[in-house]
């Protein structure tokens, strides 16, 4: 998300916040119209549970609060199903500011993407709050299943791809709506405000992937098309892997970055107990994105060094 890439890691400029935090909250529009109501409310809990946690830091610290606090709870929010209990956002949000950012430091210092770090918690402390309780907003009922659910598990698929492409489906509330999804990514990669390598990285190599995991063992592998069509995928690709800081700094560490977290989203997603793996690949490449970067740095160092020798 910064301007000038593989610099160094850095706040989002006021004018990039601004652009993004508009991104995030056509979103939560379009989901409280699907949802309902409950979506502001979850919203409202999760900054309100935010930002006690950052002000209070700030206070102790003795440093203003910039805008990049508006972020992190709305991205959490936007991960959260609509039937999640209130209480349980206002833990969640606080929890992954915490431990996800100000334990580092505060902004621009922490290690793994703080909204990440809130809904992992939420995600093992409350599995079943978390993974059986979907809302369906064409019939509002209440169910277990979801359409990556579906596709995982090789049930009927009752969904048609416009379905999924404007979001009539259960799922969390931001994740819903891919085509709002796609077009609002496009703009921020066009106004420079995300960087298109992890993104294209990430869908690119998990549709390939897919694919010929689908012709080699369809037993196992689900439709490539599908696959990108369900779960969380467009929303983390665009909003939640392109964390500025804790992304890579280099231009090809991002490419690895977002091959590495397509990789881990296809074993998680086909082999592991939980549908989703996108919370999980993130935050383990945010734990090795140092080390990708070192990575790059050192090759970067050894053609200048031949090219200094070979003069």
């Amino acid at each position: 998300m910064t301007e000038k890439i593989g610099l160094k890691k850095d706040e989002l400029s006021n004018r990039n916040i601004i652009i993004l935090l508009s991104a995030l909250f056509v979103l939560l529009i379009y989901g409280t119209v699907v949802f309902g109501l409950k979506a502001i409310w979850i919203a409202l809990v999760s900054y309100i549970a935010a930002v006690i946690v950052e002000w209070t830091f700030a206070k102790i610290r003795k440093k203003k609060m910039g805008l990049s606090f508006l972020i992190t709870p709305l991205i959490f929010a936007l991960m959260m199903p609509v039937t999640m209990d209130l209480w349980i956002v206002a833990v969640g949000s606080a929890f992954g500011v915490f431990f996800g950012k100000m334990i580092f430091g505060g902004q621009g210092k922490n290690i793994f993407n703080p909204a990440l770090v809130g809904v992992l918690f939420v995600t093992v402390s409350f599995p079943l709050q978390m993974n059986t309780r979907w809302l369906n907003p064409e019939t509002d009922l209440v169910s277990a299943v979801t359409p990556l659910i579906s596709l995982n598990r090789a049930l009927p698929m009752d969904y048609s791809l416009m379905d999924l492409l404007l979001g009539q489906v259960p799922g969390v509330i931001g994740e819903t709506f891919r085509l709002g999804i796609l077009v609002l990514g496009l703009l921020l990669i066009l106004l420079k405000v995300i960087d298109w390598r992890i993104p294209l990285s990430l869908i690119g190599t998990l549709f390939v992937i897919t694919a010929i995991g689908n012709l080699v063992l369809p037993d196992n592998f689900v439709d490539p098309v599908y696959s990108l069509l369900v779960g969380g995928l467009m929303f983390a690709a665009f909003f939640v892997a392109t964390d500025p800081v804790s992304m890579p700094l280099k231009s090809w560490g991002r490419v690895v970055y977002g091959v590495g977290i397509a990789l881990l989203t296809v074993i998680i997603r086909n082999f592991a107990t939980f549908p989703e793996g996108l919370t999980f690949s993130i935050v383990i490449m945010n734990a090795i994105a140092p080390l990708i970067d070192n990575l790059f740095t050192k090759e970067e160092v050894k053609e200048e060094e031949t090219h200094e020798f070979e003069s």
